[in-house]
């Protein structure tokens, strides 16, 4: 039992750290004990060790330390991928040269057919062909900013452009400081790919992770197919030595109701066992694949759920900032100009009463109404006061907006801004006052107020994100 216990530990010591490096940032866990443990590994041990570090060598050891994290996490390299592969690569050597032997033809096929997935959706999300490729150049921005139009509640067309790149930052785009570049649709920079995810290379991440689920499982059915015969004879044989299991209950196992302790024994007995039958090469990367299977499957499920919702990553992030802006106060919302707008309900906001004094959804009306939701920009603080440059922005500004409603199917509904005083400005710069309807700010205080015209229904939201 030492040697399974010993095997179990390191497993799942080892799943539950991946778990949190990768979930532990989440929005939806930033307030659970998964983000607790994530910020004690990131944030306050490194802090605590920092300071021991001052008192016994002055601090060089935390300024070598912090080099190399800034590195880690503040740079591109490989080294995650390489852990991810390695990990990948060094658990199908250790397994399936003991087991292949012992597997029938029907179970050998599947390994040559998934086996290889991984490595090549890997590939793609890394090197993506040049129309895959998340990243802006010079020679695809003036695509990029048809594909989808500004809401003007996350993405408005009259901000400054990109810092970095000095160009102008199309809907849904992020620049990103490791890669260097702005990027199409930006969901998140992966560490396990080394490269940015958004519009091209995100459909290779999503097949990445259904794969690596599938290869992951299935290699753990294949362990248990191998090791299942000569487990089951040895179980089976020392029963018919001795038809008792030890009746005496140990302060573990007084908490499991009685019908279920001999099956926790028999399961406890098995496992012992196949840990002496099949040593760590076979028990033990088994069991890994065990535990680890449930976290690429976690993550699709989170970035199937984004889908269903019509965001990114970095909108959800945008969207939960968004509603304690609301929660405070400070968000107001006007209606989009009639010229401007377009989609199959743009024309039934008025019979509602939607903009006359307070928010009201009535039965049709499709909004968010999930916790999703992208950036409030506060755009009041931005504009032009130069009326020809005004003039010649609103003239480029229609141009583009008829380009961008050829690609997509909702046009701009609203135009948000925060207001840090929770007051609004008693003049608006002149590119956000030729956008809306006089007469229409009003304090927003819930998200279900707000439509996100990226939300097509879930199954045009996932043809959207596969093939794009």
């Amino acid at each position: 039992m030492g040697t399974l216990r010993a095997v179990a530990l390191f497993v799942l010591t080892l799943s539950f750290l991946t778990f949190v490096a990768l979930f532990g940032r989440l929005p939806a866990l930033r307030n659970t004990p998964i983000g607790f443990v994530h910020r004690l590994i990131w944030i306050h041990i490194p802090n605590f060790a920092q300071r021991i570090d001052i008192i016994l060598t002055g601090g060089r050891g935390s300024r070598a330390g912090a080099r190399f994290s800034h590195y880690l996490l503040y740079q591109k390299h490989p080294l995650v991928l390489i852990f991810f592969l390695g990990l990948l690569t060094g658990s199908s050597a250790l397994l399936l040269p003991v087991i292949w032997p012992r597997l029938s033809a029907s179970l050998r096929f599947p390994v040559v057919l998934l086996l290889p997935l991984p490595y090549i959706f890997t590939y793609l999300c890394v090197y993506p062909p040049t129309p895959f490729s998340p990243h802006i150049t010079p020679t695809t921005l003036s695509s990029h900013l048809t594909h989808y139009p500004y809401d003007y509640t996350l993405y408005h067309d009259f901000r400054p452009p990109c810092r970095t790149c000095l160009k102008p930052k199309p809907p849904r785009s992020k620049h990103c400081n490791l890669c260097g570049t702005c990027v199409a649709r930006a969901d998140h920079h992966c560490v396990w790919v080394n490269n940015c995810l958004g519009r091209g290379n995100y459909k290779f991440f999503l097949l990445l992770l259904l794969t690596s689920s599938v290869t992951i499982a299935y290699g753990a059915y294949i362990a248990w197919a191998a090791l299942a015969p000569d487990v089951t004879r040895i179980c089976v044989a020392m029963a018919s030595r001795r038809s008792r299991l030890r009746d005496g209950r140990n302060m573990f196992e007084s908490f499991i109701p009685a019908f279920a302790l001999q099956r926790f024994r028999a399961a406890a007995l098995g496992l012992s066992i196949a840990v002496d039958v099949g040593g760590l090469r076979v028990t033990g990367v088994g069991l890994l694949a065990v535990l680890t299977a449930p976290l690429p499957l976690g993550l699709l499920v989170y970035h199937v759920r984004l889908i269903h919702a019509g965001t990114t990553t970095n909108e959800s992030s945008k969207w939960a900032d968004l509603g304690e802006d609301m929660r405070e106060g400070i968000v107001f919302v006007a209606r989009v100009r009639k010229e401007l707008r377009w989609g199959s309900v743009e024309d039934e906001d008025d019979e509602r009463g939607r903009w006359k004094g307070e928010w009201v959804r009535t039965e049709g009306e499709e909004g968010t109404g999930r916790d999703e939701i992208t950036d409030v920009e506060d755009s009041s603080e931005e504009g032009s006061s130069d009326d020809g440059a005004s003039a010649n922005n609103q003239v480029s500004h229609r141009r583009l907006l008829k380009r961008q409603k050829a690609a997509w199917p909702l046009g701009p509904r609203q135009v948000a801004i925060r207001c840090v005083s929770g007051l609004l400005p008693d003049e608006l710069p002149p590119e956000l006052a030729d956008l809306v309807e006089p007469g229409t700010w009003q304090r927003c205080w819930k998200l279900v107020d707000v439509d996100n015209i990226y939300d097509l229904g879930f199954w045009d939201n996932l043809s959207e994100f596969l093939l794009h």
